[in-house]
């Protein structure tokens, strides 16, 4: 009789084991901060002329209390604020405009930084092909940012954007 209670004791241990609610977990952590998290991009619509030449306008609006580093950064291990804007029905990109950098230091960084902060504009001057048919376009871009704080740098990220670029 002491084999069978004693058999029966690990088996109603296992049972109760398993309907044991899970622990609790901490939810008073916030999550951690993303770079793509603190800027917002909006891409000002364009319109061409077949055979012509524009500016297109792309608008970040980063977080208040974080900056992204400008273009080119300050250290050649930080990563730039850089937009890559892929052609596409017969629009191209001749160049890329980044906005003046603002100057300030960090406690994080033994020399000034250049960065971006709050609304800040990158220009994108794009050519339409003589062939480029009239309508509307959009063009696939990718914007690269690192975001800091006063006291960090965060991984860098990726963010997706549409140019809509209209042939007249």
């Amino acid at each position: 009789m002491k084999n069978k209670i004693w058999l029966l004791v690990p088996a109603c241990l296992i049972f109760a084991c398993a309907k044991a609610p899970a622990p609790a977990t901490n939810t008073t952590e916030p999550p951690p901060i993303r770079s793509v998290d603190v800027v917002k991009v909006t891409p000002q619509p364009v319109t061409l002329a077949a055979g012509e030449s524009g500016e297109a306008v792309i608008a970040l609006q980063i977080s208040n209390g974080y900056h992204v580093n400008a273009n080119p950064p300050t250290f050649s291990y930080l990563k730039a604020t850089e937009l890559e804007i892929k052609p596409a029905d017969g629009i191209s990109v001749e160049f890329m405009r980044y906005p003046d950098a603002l100057t300030k230091k960090f406690a994080f960084a033994e020399k000034p930084l250049a960065v971006y902060e709050g609304e800040t504009i990158v220009k994108a001057r794009l050519k339409a092909d003589k062939s480029a048919k009239s309508g509307p376009h959009n063009l696939s871009a990718k914007l690269r940012v690192q975001a800091c704080d006063e006291a960090v740098c965060y991984a860098p990220g990726e963010l997706d954007v549409t140019v809509p670029v209209s042939i007249k």
